[in-house]
């Protein structure tokens, strides 16, 4: 049987402050490996030799936003099938149906709560794997 435990998150945010912030709440707090870029061009350099279990990727970067990103990373042989969420202060019902027609297994909104950052990427996690 397969480990479904999530442990490996790929995390890419443009925002030092936002990644520092995030950094915390789920490496510290959550005990989650966190491999950190800043581009999704370095997510795109990066992901393969990482093998995360989760993609987190914020939506509005320069250059590759978040969904070209994904887009990129799902044509990488090993990354095809790796859960994605987004993280966006767009939480409009319709952006967000849009970002899960893409693939998103969640989609988390910004400003997010360091305190629970973890949980809910965990219960996202927990909700696609069919885990109670």
């Amino acid at each position: 049987m397969a480990d479904n435990r999530l442990k490996k998150i790929l995390y890419v945010e443009d925002e030092p402050d936002i990644q520092a912030v995030a950094q915390i709440a789920l490496e510290t707090l959550g005990g989650f490996e966190l491999k950190m870029c800043s581009s999704g061009q370095e997510a795109l350099a990066q992901a393969q030799a990482y093998d995360p279990d989760l993609l987190l990727l914020d939506v509005m970067m320069p250059d590759l936003d978040g969904p070209a990103t994904l887009q990129a990373l799902r044509q990488l042989p090993s990354l095809g099938a790796t859960p994605a969420m987004f993280m966006t202060a767009k939480v409009a019902a319709d952006e967000v149906a849009q970002l899960k027609s893409m693939g998103a297994i969640a989609v988390i909104p910004k400003p997010f709560d360091a305190m629970t950052l973890a949980q809910c990427i965990q219960d996202g996690w927990n909700e696609h794997h069919g885990v109670s």
